[in-house]
């Protein structure tokens, strides 16, 4: 007798096996079709990253902490839309790996400056040739046109004021 639990998810050839569900009314949500464009680019993402070890969030805290020398973690939650917890341990796990380090602020020593470290600086430059090639395989799939049309339309959801 198997002690393995049951599983939500069918794996492997099981899962191709399985007829397509019908989707019904989610197929004329927005909502399901940026989730599902969502988790896409997210899994490509993740496989591309694997071997470097960083997640979305990390590299784009890295990237943020590069364009913006001595922004504190509450400039990045506060752009990237998250709580200042869930930052810190985001800028935690990068500084444990020597990637970014915290400086105080000659202006205000309350205030903890980031900034990207040699090796930070080097596993950046490492994710942005991953990253490039990430971008493309879902870019390829528009016109320019097309992807600034995106781009815009995308923006116009979550810039709302």
């Amino acid at each position: 007798m198997s002690t393995k639990p049951p599983q939500d998810d069918l794996e492997g050839e099981e899962a191709s096996a399985a007829p397509p569900l019908d989707v019904g009314r989610l197929g004329d949500l927005l909502g399901f079709h940026l989730r599902m464009a969502n988790v896409a680019i997210y899994r490509d993402f993740a496989q591309t990253m694997e071997e470097l070890g960083l997640t979305q969030k990390q590299l784009a805290v890295m990237e943020l902490v590069a364009g913006n020398p001595g922004a504190s973690q509450i400039d990045l939650a506060n752009t990237l839309g998250t709580d200042r917890a869930t930052m810190m341990a985001l800028v935690n796990r990068l500084a444990a790996r020597d990637f970014v380090e915290r400086r105080p602020s000659a202006a205000d020593r309350r205030r903890q400056e980031l900034h990207l470290t040699m090796a930070g600086r080097t596993m950046l430059a490492e994710a942005r040739q991953l990253i490039d090639a990430h971008e493309q395989r879902f870019t390829d799939l528009f016109s320019h046109d097309e992807m600034d049309g995106l781009l815009v339309a995308l923006k116009r959801i979550y810039k709302r004021d």
